[in-house]
């Protein structure tokens, strides 16, 4: 598939539009960046302590879904759904099939003060939490100083 041009106009659909763009200079396979599963949505909030992720993972048990921080603060979330099988030799014949499957990966960067090396995680009923805490701030301290003469 070839870069398309409409006048002035590139076409971001374009397969090599996208496997030669990559504005943070790693090179990685279109597969990394534009992965099968693209429907999992995320909810990021921030309290006074943490930052809290909440992704909804319907169908993907615990030991599918994967949870990493790279150097440089960033949180990843990936995993793989699997797609469901004719496994009782029946020779099924599927007429719609609307759910997804196949691997999936979200990534934010983190702010400034999130503790990375306290990150934790918990999975219940396909509902993922991943909990950053954030560094305490830091009061500032007030020394007096005498003034003489």
């Amino acid at each position: 598939m070839s870069l398309v041009r409409s006048g002035n106009v590139l076409d971001p659909m374009s397969v090599d539009f996208w496997a030669d763009a990559d504005p943070f200079g790693a090179v990685r396979s279109l597969a990394e960046r534009c992965p099968v599963l693209t429907s999992v949505r995320v909810d990021w909030k921030e309290t006074p302590t943490a930052h809290v992720f909440t992704a909804d993972l319907p169908g993907v048990r615990r030991d599918q879904a994967k949870v990493e921080v790279e150097d440089g603060g960033v949180l990843v979330i990936s995993g793989e759904r699997g797609r469901e099988e004719d496994v009782d030799g029946k020779n099924e014949r599927w007429h719609h099939v609307e759910r997804s499957s196949g691997k999936f990966q979200r990534r934010f960067r983190l702010p400034r003060g999130a503790r990375v090396d306290q990150v934790s995680a918990s999975m219940d009923n396909g509902v993922l939490t991943v909990t950053v805490p954030k560094e305490e701030a830091k009061k500032p301290q007030l020394k007096a100083i005498p003034i003489s003469g």
